[in-house]
């Protein structure tokens, strides 16, 4: 029996098409296509609706508008091929995804040509000798401040969604798609709670309309709507800028560590709280040895203080798995009164300079002078550089980042593509090589006080080492057994008490490294210990392991989404008063509680047979298995091909073969 290959795209692939191209059009419809300007301080807006009209919210009456005729042009061809992609979805037309990728198209082409005219428009501002200064500058900001709204952006994500649902027939697209079924989870809880939290912001915050003129109920509605798109823009604006950027990256730092801390024990099968005690009492370690140990040691120091942050936090972490491999008791438990003792030592260390035992008054020594929680200032040899210190490759004053970092990842990647995973080594080398020779090379930045440190490399490095041990040692090995039974992996051989040890020991370092980024790191704009110092990154660590499904990458890419909107909401609440920084709030416990509810998603979308016996199931039941009515039927009314003929004559037949 032949196959014909069928290139029209998968049934769920066609849903998926179908959704996000009628989501795009009616985007189109229902929202402003794009902003012709916006106010620096209040958000106000002019915007444009693709039916033409334009709606002035700010207190610009008089500033001249940009010519709109070609991004209306191309918007409604875009809006025509969003049709065109639902009615192939409807269809399961194999050409879909070809309409779906020209809409992708030609909204970029409108947002480039929106663009371009805005900037026209900047230029003509600046080259005016007839306005003031002052006046100039506005207007500059306020044509600047324009670009796309939701009527353009929607079509190019339903576009570029249904184009790759639309590929779903092809084998070759498909298979790369079921690599990354592991995404679908955090991708769709991000997306349901950006939905919820936009439906937030549209009760909570009213429209921004300073030119004093009523609005319909058309137009508060895209007041309304225009307010979402600004938060949103807003809060991953840090990702198009590199002042924001750094300032996002300085954020995710810690959380990658206590990231990692939380994932490593859920790996395991445990369940480590305590991340937050073992940043404590890693700060405290790093704190100890950054100021009082031998100067003697010069540069010596700071290695010095990396390891015992790393060991008073594997110390807080061995402490519960001591005492579940023992005694049997929770970790869970036992982690969370560790961080009460850990805040309790903290403070007694560094709350006080004396303190009453047995009736006598002791001095410990350890506060610096002053009302304030503070530790000594550590020695210069126990600092981390900045990041900005350790890429600049300028001259004379002038701050240029090497590009050599960035070129070495994308040698490793584009090596370990071509070369697999069997020459890992290799890959490693050849990116040493392209990072080296290359490092020289910089580009200029006018960016300055950032306290992005060296930290972030050794986050780096324990992503790396997680990944290693996890997946490519025997010991990770036994460590993901016990993780997924431990009976079995008992029975196996294996120590479940020793990998509980090992494990909360591990987990506790990942925790107490991150101390290195508030102490020698000056994250705190001291190179101290500070009692400000914000433990409840630990805690955050559960949900950036939970989003990253607990893998070391995803804690990567999960902390700088958290490290992004953690910036950009400060942003957003400096322009609009009665949205604050709690919308981040918000939208992280949205996330969290839509990847911890993951059933929302069916079992057939994330977990899918394979193809061999999803074929066969199609084909017809498997030997025997239980046959319908209808079928038995069939069967009884064929003629067996013995049916008429005595067991003598079958003998002698088979004898005759």
């Amino acid at each position: 029996m032949t196959s014909v290959s069928d290139n029209r795209p998968s049934a769920d692939g066609a849903r998926i098409a179908l959704t996000a191209a009628a989501v795009a059009a009616a985007g189109m419809l229902l929202f402003p296509l794009a902003t012709l300007g916006r106010g620096g301080t209040d958000a106000d807006a002019v915007l444009l609706h693709l039916g033409g009209s334009v709606l002035n919210l700010s207190s610009y009456r008089d500033a001249p508008l940009p010519p709109t005729a070609t991004v209306l042009g191309l918007g409604w061809a875009t809006l025509a091929l969003l049709v065109a992609t639902v009615v192939g979805a409807l269809r399961r037309a194999p050409w879909l995804w070809i309409t779906a990728l020209l809409a992708f198209v030609l909204a970029g082409a409108a947002v480039l040509r929106l663009d371009a005219t805005l900037s026209d428009q900047v230029t003509r501002v600046v080259a005016d000798t007839t306005l003031r200064p002052g006046a100039k500058r506005q207007l500059r900001n306020f044509y600047a401040g324009g670009g796309m709204n939701l009527g353009l952006f929607l079509p190019m994500l339903g576009g570029l969604v249904a184009a790759g649902a639309g590929l779903s027939g092809r084998t070759w697209w498909s298979e790369r798609l079921n690599r990354l079924r592991g995404l679908l989870v955090p991708v769709s809880a991000i997306a349901l709670a950006i939905a919820v939290g936009a439906v937030v912001v549209l009760i909570v915050q009213p429209a921004v309309n300073l030119s004093g003129a009523p609005l319909s109920l058309a137009e508060g509605w895209l007041a309304k709507s225009d307010v979402v798109y600004f938060v949103y823009s807003a809060l991953f604006a840090p990702v198009t800028s590199l002042g924001p950027l750094l300032d996002s990256l300085k954020l995710a730092t810690p959380l990658i560590f206590t990231g990692l801390s939380v994932a490593f024990a859920f790996r395991t099968g445990l369940f480590n709280i305590g991340a937050p005690g073992q940043l404590t009492m890693g700060a405290v370690g790093a704190m100890l040895a950054g100021v009082y140990g031998p100067p003697a040691l010069g540069w010596a120091l700071l290695p010095f203080s990396v390891v015992a942050a790393g060991a008073f936090g594997a110390l807080w972490g061995a402490i519960p798995g001591v005492l579940k491999a023992r005694f049997g008791s929770s970790e869970v438990i036992n982690t969370i009164m560790l961080n009460y003792i850990a805040s309790a030592v903290f403070l007694f260390l560094i709350g006080t300079e004396t303190f009453p035992f047995l009736g006598r008054t002791y001095t410990l020594g350890l506060k610096a002078e002053g009302f304030e929680a503070r530790s000594e200032l550590l020695q210069e040899g126990a600092r981390l550089p900045t990041m900005l210190q350790l890429l600049n490759v300028g001259s004379g004053g002038q701050t240029a980042i090497s590009i050599g970092l960035l070129v070495a990842l994308i040698a490793f990647l584009i090596a370990r593509a071509v070369l697999k995973t069997r020459h890992t080594a290799l890959g490693l080398l050849i990116a040493a090589v392209a990072g080296a020779v290359t490092w020289r090379i910089g580009i200029p930045v006018t960016v300055a006080g950032s306290q992005l440190n060296a930290s972030f490399l050794i986050a780096l490095l324990c992503v790396a080492f997680f990944g290693t041990l996890m997946w490519r040692t025997s010991t990770g090995y036994a460590l993901r057994a016990v993780g997924l039974s431990p009976k079995a992996a008992e029975y196996g051989g294996i120590s479940v008490a020793r990998g509980t040890v090992l494990a909360m020991t591990i987990a506790g370092m990942f925790a107490g490294l991150a101390g290195l980024h508030y102490v020698n790191g000056g994250a705190l704009d001291e190179y101290r210990l500070k009692g400000n110092m914000p433990v409840n990154v630990g805690f955050d660590g559960i949900a950036v392991a939970l989003m990253g499904q607990n893998t070391p990458s995803g804690v990567v890419v999960s902390s700088l989404l958290f490290g992004t909107i953690d910036t950009g909401g400060l942003e957003v609440s400096r322009q609009l008063e009665r949205v604050n920084k709690d919308i981040v709030t918000v939208l992280k416990a949205l996330i969290v509680l839509f990847i911890a509810a993951g059933g929302f998603l069916s079992r057939r979308i994330t977990d899918p047979p394979p193809p061999q016996l999803a074929q066969a199931a199609a084909s017809g039941p498997p030997p025997g298995a239980a046959l319908t009515a209808s079928q038995a039927a069939a069967e009884r009314a064929t003629p067996s091909p013995n049916v008429g003929q005595t067991s003598e004559t079958i003998t002698r037949e088979g004898g005759k073969e």
